[in-house]
């Protein structure tokens, strides 16, 4: 199987105390894997996981998909904001070591169109080793904005740290490769 052949793993994670607990219906996590359905042509397949908010349960579950169960795109949905218990952002650049802080200022522009309390969101987007991890606000409206953002850097970007090849269809969102010299 070549590299382009493989399918690609995706990490999706809800960070919520409610959700873990079973109090709050997850809304972003279903989203996050209606979106990539919708928009990758390419072979994927998913590892969901819902947990509760903190630095610890959010570190540990990125080095977990990341290290053991091999995810070349994580994609987490809540902790993004300024309450106490929104640790997303740093547990994630403790798993993570290599910020790209571009795919943050992108999300809060694009966010901020729609709403002026985009500044107080605190997504990011780093990598460890072959795995790109994009911190995504809570609402699934955020979540498809966000996304639509990101998405034409993101297949270039996995290609550049060695992750599996991902592609979209132009008709939902188009991805943007260099071409080769």
């Amino acid at each position: 199987m070549t590299e382009a052949s493989k399918p690609a793993v995706i990490g999706i994670v809800t960070v919520s105390d409610r959700a873990s607990a079973g109090l709050y219906e997850d809304k972003g996590g279903p989203a996050i894997e209606a979106y990539f359905t919708r928009v990758l042509t390419s072979p994927h397949r998913f590892e969901r996981r819902v947990i509760p908010d903190g630095f610890e349960s959010v570190r540990d579950t990125l080095i977990d998909l990341a290290d053991t169960v091999g995810c070349d795109l994580i994609v987490t949905t809540g902790g993004t904001g300024p309450s106490p218990r929104d640790l997303t952002p740093e547990a994630t650049l403790a798993a993570c070591p290599r910020e790209m802080p571009g795919f943050g200022e992108l999300m809060r522009q694009v966010s901020l169109s729609q709403t002026p309390t985009a500044i107080l969101s605190r997504q990011l987007a780093a990598h460890r080793g072959k795995c790109l991890v994009i911190n995504l606000p809570g609402k699934p409206a955020a979540i498809e904005l966000c996304l639509n953002a990101v998405m034409p850097a993101t297949p270039y970007c996995l290609d550049l740290i060695g992750a599996a090849w991902i592609d979209t269809d132009p008709a939902q969102v188009k991805t943007f490769r260099p071409q080769a010299k």
